[in-house]
Parts: structure tokens; sequence; C-alpha cells
């Protein structure tokens, strides 16, 4: 089987799904790219077992034909190829050579039937959803999602689909993001947990823009598919935290405060702060507000001043910095309203203006000050 791609093409599209491939894989298998030339298209597979994408390009075959290729070796090839039509040649022994303007290269392959098969869809729930606004839910939650694997059920974003809603979120216990959206219709009530690789690498291939994606999926699974690229991946088995109990409502005080300049505040700060805890600690009375942190050990020490618009008591609280810089930077809005309580119980970030169909909070518990 021969066929000629662009290099350039091909290693655009390959880059896009190889974040899929694990570094430390159980199955040899899972270290190669699937590729499966029918009718002039190449479609090429990555996969973990856990997930699986899939990207289609046009080529120039007279044949049809299947067979797998190491990712490492075929994508350090290409990034040291300048733009050029390759031709890959494949024996019946999977034994490939790519010829370019000026060499040729040898890649043992290897058999595509021991390729793991995909995951069924039968069964499946679907709706449409448009690619900004699943980018926008990914991008404004996806940095509160756990990384302890103690707590399966938070290394995910959980998804709670409505009637004519879809609501996002995800928590690490110290902190919780809840985004809903109100300008689409799955026309059914379910909920899943996607976990965060599956989309880490959607956050890196689905446009910025209203293309419609096409999204299904089962008790296991979830399928998600835009024009040239389909993504599937398992669903975390686990109940997640009833997250609706811990926002609270009515916190008393509320500060509105210019999102750049203290975010830049929180930055300068934090230098002098524990790293262990990034602990922060900010005073707030009439309109001004104290940062100031501490490191004992070292004896570091930093203060800043910065105006605010301030309606409550005297209040002193501590924040870690790192999560507070975070949520800041996931807010649209110039300005950002806080809306805080005792130096013990959570408080809430929330934009001065919501886009069109959305509702936007932040939950961050207070670090206990010395």
């Amino acid at each position: 089987m021969k066929f000629i791609v662009s290099s350039s093409a091909l290693l655009k599209q390959l880059q896009q799904i190889g974040g899929v491939i694990s570094n430390n894989t159980v199955l040899p298998i899972l270290e190669d790219f699937l590729f499966e030339v029918s009718e002039k298209e190449l479609t090429v597979v990555a996969t973990d077992l856990e997930t699986v994408m899939r990207i289609q390009i046009p080529i120039e075959s007279n044949e049809d034909g299947r067979f797998c290729v190491p990712a490492k070796i075929l994508l350090d090839t290409l990034k040291a190829l300048p733009d050029q039509p390759l031709t890959f040649n494949i024996e019946k022994t999977f034994s490939i050579e790519i010829t370019s303007d000026n060499g040729k290269y040898k890649i043992m392959g290897e058999n595509p039937d021991n390729f793991p098969k995909d995951p069924s869809n039968e069964g499946s729930n679907s709706f449409s959803l448009a690619s900004n606004i699943l980018l926008t839910a990914i991008n404004k939650t996806l940095f509160a999602v756990s990384t302890d694997d103690l707590r399966p059920a938070m290394t995910g974003v959980y998804f709670e689909l409505g009637k004519n809603e879809i609501q996002f979120v995800s928590t690490d216990a110290h902190r919780l993001v809840h985004y809903k959206h109100t300008g689409v219709a799955p026309n059914e009530e379910s909920n899943f947990i996607v976990p965060r690789k599956p989309l880490n690498v959607l956050k890196n291939v689905l446009p910025d823009n209203d293309d419609v994606l096409e999204i299904s999926h089962t008790e296991s699974h979830l399928f998600i598919k835009h024009q040239d690229i389909s993504l599937i991946c398992r669903l975390i088995d686990a109940r997640f935290p009833d997250y609706k109990v811990v926002i609270p409502e009515g916190n008393p005080y509320t500060l509105t405060i210019d999102k750049v300049a203290f975010a830049a505040a929180l930055r300068r700060v934090n230098v002098f702060a524990s790293k262990s805890t990034n602990l922060v600690a900010l005073s707030i009375s009439g309109n001004e507000i104290q940062l100031s942190a501490r490191d004992v050990d070292y004896n570091f020490e930093g203060n800043e001043r910065m105006a605010c618009q301030y309606d409550g008591e005297p209040l002193q609280i501590g924040f870690n910095a790192k999560f507070l810089n975070e949520m800041l930077m996931a807010v649209d809005s110039d300005e950002v309203k806080m809306e805080l309580s005792t130096p013990s119980k959570a408080s809430l970030i929330k934009p001065t203006e919501q886009a069109e169909n959305e509702d936007l909070v932040f939950l961050i518990m207070p670090l206990l000050l010395n």
C-alpha cells in the first residue's frame, strides 16, 4: 500500500492527538498510532484504553489498508522535516518506508489487528453543543479539578444536563467552580464526570467559535465529534459530591475590586509567603485592602495596599494566593465581586458582569491565620 501526504499537515494533526498516548503503557501497541486509509482519506487513531482520539486527513492514495506505526519516532521524524509531500510505502510485513525529497526512512510497524477496538455507543443519548461553550466551560473549570487519585470523583469535571441548560462543576475540596449555561437544550436530565486528561486534550483542539459539536454518552463513555476530529473517553464511575450544599447563600460582606490589579498584587505579595501554604492575609476596612504575607522560616515579609469598594464590617481573612489568582484569571469582567463572611466560612467570587446565558460562581475556602 502506498499513499502521499503533506508532512506539515500530518504533523499538525498528529500533535493534536499525540497527547492521548501515555508514556508508561502496559501494552506496547498503545505507543503506536493506528493508520487507516480508505477512499483517499487517512484516519489516525491514538488511545491509552481510557481515551480514544481520531483525526482525518485527505491524502493521495489508490488503495486502502491499515497499519500501526510507533508514535514517538514518527513525530520526531516529521518535526525534523521541512514542509513537503511524503510518500508512505507499507509492505505486507508492516515495514514502513517514508520517502521525502532528499531521503528515505524506514520504520517497523505493527499489526493493526492488535490495536484496541473502540467502545460501542449503542443506546447513547445525544445532544448538540457549540464548540465555544464547551471550550469556555473547560477553561473555567479544569484548573480546580483535584489531582488526588484517592478521591476519583473529584479528578474530573461534573457535567449536569437539564432540559434547557447544562452545568459544569469542578472541585478539589479547597475551591469549587460552578458554571451554568442556559443557551443549550440537551433535552434530558442526566449527569456524568469527565476525567481531566481528555478535557486537557480537547482544550487544545476545539475551535473558539460556534461550530456544532455532536455529543453523546452512555453510562460508561462520552463521545464528542467535531468535523474531522472525534474523541471517546471513559467516564469516572463515582458519585460527585453534593456541591449545592456547600455554596453559601447570603454572605453579608461584599468586596468589589479591579481584577487585574488585585491579581498582580497577589502575585507580588505571594513571593514572600510560605511556599507550603501560599497564605496571603487580606485586611479589609473602609475602601482599602491590605495584602500581607510572611514566611517565618526565612524571615520574608511582603505588604501592599490598594483601593477597593467594601460594604461590611472590618475583616481579616486569609487565602491561598495561588488558588485565588487562578480564579481571578478565569473571570472575563474587569472587576470581580467577593462575597465574604467570617474568616472560617467559604467565600464566593463572581464576575461583576456575566455574559448572556451564563452564570459563573467560584467558591474558595479561607485559610486560618496565625
